[in-house]
């Protein structure tokens, strides 16, 4: 798969696992998202940057709409589209604003050295334990020739309570334009699985699976919310966050993402499929991608929505009624309501769509605008992915 790295020998984790010094002990805490301020931009921008961020090149039309000086206005975020959520953590003697991303191995960061950082980006400074590892390198691309590379430390890293002395932090040297314009974090904290980490020649562990054995439960579960930050709990599972049974699903860890079938779909008022596919859940992507036939059947629903080259995705009439979108999950339905659904203006009459194709990538991700519906539990020991509706 596009965007995915050869997997690592067990006997190389094993070796890096044995070096690690043990994790500090903890039970199980939560961390909660906190909003930042970041410059609204064209909904498009979002489209391109899942598009990229798995290997797919980036129409031409859709780069043209996220670079537009149009502006889009969130409706999923309070205030005007202007913030962002990412999440406090303390690397080495720093505190920095990382987005959290189920979608990518790796943790890296600004420092005050990078070629390209955002001029208002907390930079990560190394503690006087910190260890540059000698020949080690990282180096992220995407299709859309957005880049970051540079150098790794083994430093102490904090997540709410929950503390690894010992975790790869990449220190970027140089990052393209793309990333500089991209204000509001300071990094990205990756909890994929480790095989797809990018450093070279060893990949690294990532934070989860660094501290897993730590905690009471091998678990972390997300609570992103509509219209408000979410919540991380590490090491339990907070039944009053979720109604009903929680549903797993297995993971497919091939490819080192939390990959799993989604068994079929449904369209409120419309049509239905028991196709099976498979899909990632990626809390790094804004929108929701499915395939072509999917999206289709959603958009067929709503009578003003349309593929426009001009915008670089679908859209529709602003105040057009829209359907649930429900997936089913081992039995479970999952239903994202239609006003998440509605995810941004881009005039005071049209807007853009949170659910977009995936046709490019021949891979559906369910990003925020799905997750947003559920309380949702990665469990990376029996490799599993747990599903309930939010409480």
């Amino acid at each position: 798969m596009v965007g995915s790295k050869t997997v690592i020998s067990a006997l190389a984790l094993s070796a890096l696992a044995a070096a690690a010094p043990a994790p500090t002990k903890t039970t199980q805490f939560s961390i909660n998202q906190v909003a930042v301020k970041k410059p609204a931009v064209h909904p498009a921008a979002k489209y391109a940057k899942a598009l990229a961020k798995y290997g797919a090149t980036v129409p031409d039309y859709v780069a043209s709409a996220a670079a537009s000086s149009q502006s889009g206005s969130a409706t999923n975020t309070p205030i005007d589209g202007d913030e962002e959520y990412v999440t406090p953590v303390t690397a080495g003697d720093s505190t920095l604003n990382l987005d959290f991303d189920t979608g990518s191995a790796d943790l890296w960061v600004y420092t005050s050295s990078t070629d390209g950082a955002p001029s208002d980006a907390n930079y990560y400074t190394p503690s006087a334990d910190a260890k540059k590892l000698s020949g080690y390198t990282w180096s992220i691309s995407y299709g859309d020739g957005s880049s970051a590379s540079g150098d790794v430390y083994k430093d102490t890293v904090v997540v709410g309570g929950v503390t690894a002395t010992a975790q790869a932090v990449e220190a970027a040297e140089t990052v393209s334009s793309e990333f500089s314009e991209d204000t509001g974090s300071d990094g990205l904290l990756g909890l994929a699985y480790s095989s797809i980490n990018q450093v070279e020649p060893i990949a690294q562990k990532t934070f989860y699976f660094n501290v897993i054995d730590s905690l009471e439960t091998p678990v972390f579960a997300v609570t992103l919310k509509h219209n408000e930050p979410g919540t991380y709990d590490f090491g339990f599972i907070d039944s009053s966050k979720y109604t009903g049974d929680l549903t797993y699903a297995d993971i497919n860890t091939s490819e080192g993402y939390w990959l799993f079938d989604v068994d079929g779909y449904s369209v409120e008022g419309g049509s239905s499929s028991s196709d099976s596919f498979e899909a990632i859940a990626d809390t790094g992507t804004t929108l929701l991608m499915l395939s072509d036939d999917v999206v289709k059947a959603y958009y067929d629903q709503v009578s003003s929505a349309k593929h426009s080259i001009l915008e670089g995705g679908y859209v529709f009439d602003c105040d057009a009624t829209l359907p649930d979108l429900s997936l089913t999950i081992n039995g479970y339905t999952a239903t994202v309501p239609a006003e998440y659904l509605n995810y941004a203006s881009v005039s005071d009459s049209l807007c853009y769509g949170g659910l977009q194709s995936a046709g490019l990538l021949g891979l559906n991700i369910l990003g925020d605008v799905f997750l947003k519906s559920q309380y949702v539990v990665f469990n990376g020991e029996d490799n599993k992915i747990g599903f309930a509706p939010q409480a």
